[in-house]
């Protein structure tokens, strides 16, 4: 990893991809709970607290604008495992222990999925009574395709994990890169849009087929989650552990003008 961090700091990539803008703290920590099959009410902080830390350092390494709120819960992740290893007084009876420094943690992750199902119901709902009582008129395609995520059964996490797996069949990681010359994030989206183009979906590793520069695998990914955050592009899980698919929103077509001032509007974020 040491050897990996050095190549990127050779190389300064046109923006940061806002996390944001896709998954937040608590995702992170329930995908991490998901990973791990961990019983959510007895959560090994210091297990999950080394983890989370880890996402947050190759998310910062793969130029993902890690926001406030993922530090900020890494050190409340932090402080319930300093909590954790101080000693218990042995002159306090097990009835008269404080509360369990995971406690307020488990009540937030519990909160914080229901309302994402919730979420997840109330717009399954309204899917389907848009079908039942759709009108030709009613809306314009546009506006309806709009409405579809970019991930489906997919979290912003899982395709870091996808991508560390394209990285690490990567044998010449390790070498400093020299970018080529039209490595831009707007080509890539272009290159992207073109191996989609009159297929229902590809695989996700597809994207990165002859891409033998790491900092090539990056970009393309960073093009990949702009493409998503225009709607242009979704992902998604056909099945319950299957195969991450790609495949493109064929009712929307990318703005030019959007595409040409993409790179200068993340620079300046």
């Amino acid at each position: 990893m040491e050897s990996q961090a050095d190549g990127f700091e050779q190389i300064e990539l046109p923006y940061k991809v806002r996390i944001e803008n896709f998954e937040g703290p608590l995702d992170l920590l329930l995908h991490l709970i998901k990973k791990n099959e961990i019983n959510i009410y007895d959560i090994p902080v210091a297990m999950i607290t080394q983890q989370y830390i880890e996402y947050l350092e190759a998310m910062e390494e793969l130029n993902l604008n890690v926001a406030g709120d993922f530090l900020v819960m890494a050190a409340t992740l932090l402080q319930i495992k300093s909590k954790m290893l101080l000693p218990a007084d042995e002159a306090i009876d097990d009835e008269e222990e404080g509360p369990d420094p995971r406690e307020e943690l488990v009540r937030r992750l519990l909160e914080y999925k229901a309302y994402k199902e919730a979420a997840r119901q109330l717009d399954d709902q309204e899917k389907m009574w848009r079908e039942i009582f759709w009108r030709e008129d009613a809306l314009p395609v546009e506006t309806v395709a709009e409405e579809d995520l970019p991930l489906e059964n997919v979290s912003l996490f899982d395709l870091v994990d996808a991508l560390k797996e394209v990285l690490e069949r990567n044998p010449d990681s390790r070498l400093i890169e020299i970018v080529p010359d039209n490595l831009t994030v707007r080509e890539r989206m272009n290159l992207i849009l073109e191996t989609l183009e009159g297929k229902d979906s590809v695989s996700f590793g597809a994207l990165f087929e002859g891409s033998v520069h790491r900092i090539v695998v990056v970009v393309t990914f960073l093009a990949l989650l702009e493409l998503m955050r225009l709607r242009v592009a979704r992902v998604f899980q056909a099945e319950t552990f299957g195969p991450i698919l790609v495949s493109r929103m064929f009712s929307l077509v990318p703005d030019p003008a959007e595409l040409d001032d993409v790179d200068a509007e993340w620079r300046s974020a």
